[in-house]
């Protein structure tokens, strides 16, 4: 039986309830069998984040997805060198799943910016790409271009760069947050 993963990449410095919402109307709405979180090591597009080490994002996540027998943790990201460019990542992915159909989730913002990708034509015939719509990033001749499908989630305004600044004024980010990633964040004393 052929398997259908949704594929969520992403810095979550820190992850949060938004990602969350993404990640199971996604799972719901594209009838995924599994959504498989993927830390970044490298974006291209990011700059380096030292605030937080790479193991501190992947235990965030860890907390985050829990138990959720529809949502694992990848570390394919984290096991190769250089630049993380989502052609490499499906090069690997189809070739080590040749039975696995595979749906790269992203946002409204990341959908706009699909032009600029490394090697986008080759990319569009690896993977389907799915989107969630956001504020100022309409649903438009973007998504036709790149046959996007589009998830509907909620509105929240909430956003990893917000919970980081919360942090600086050492605001409460509880709820933002699942309890896991709130406790380790204090903990740790993080994006103080």
């Amino acid at each position: 039986m052929n398997r259908h993963i949704g594929l969520f990449g992403g810095t979550f410095n820190p992850p949060h309830v938004g990602h969350l919402i993404i990640a199971q109307e996604a799972c719901s709405q594209l009838k995924l069998d599994e959504v498989w979180w993927m830390p970044v090591s490298k974006p291209p597009h990011k700059n380096a984040v030292n605030e937080v080490t790479d193991q501190h994002r992947i235990s965030m996540v860890e907390k985050t997805i829990g138990n959720n027998n529809h949502f694992s943790l990848s570390l394919l990201e984290f096991e190769r060198s250089g630049p993380s460019y989502t052609i490499d990542t499906m090069r690997l992915l189809t070739d080590k799943y040749p039975d696995v159909t595979f749906t790269f989730i992203m946002g409204g913002d990341m959908v706009h910016s699909l032009d600029s990708w490394h090697q986008i034509d080759q990319l569009k015939e690896l993977v389907q790409f799915a989107g969630v719509g956001r504020e100022n990033y309409p649903v438009d001749d973007h998504w036709k271009k790149y046959n996007v499908k589009h998830v509907e989630v909620p509105r929240i305004a909430v956003s990893s760069t917000f919970i980081r600044s919360k942090c600086k004024k050492d605001e409460n980010i509880r709820y933002y947050v699942t309890d896991g990633v709130w406790d380790f964040i204090k903990e740790n004393r993080l994006y103080e």
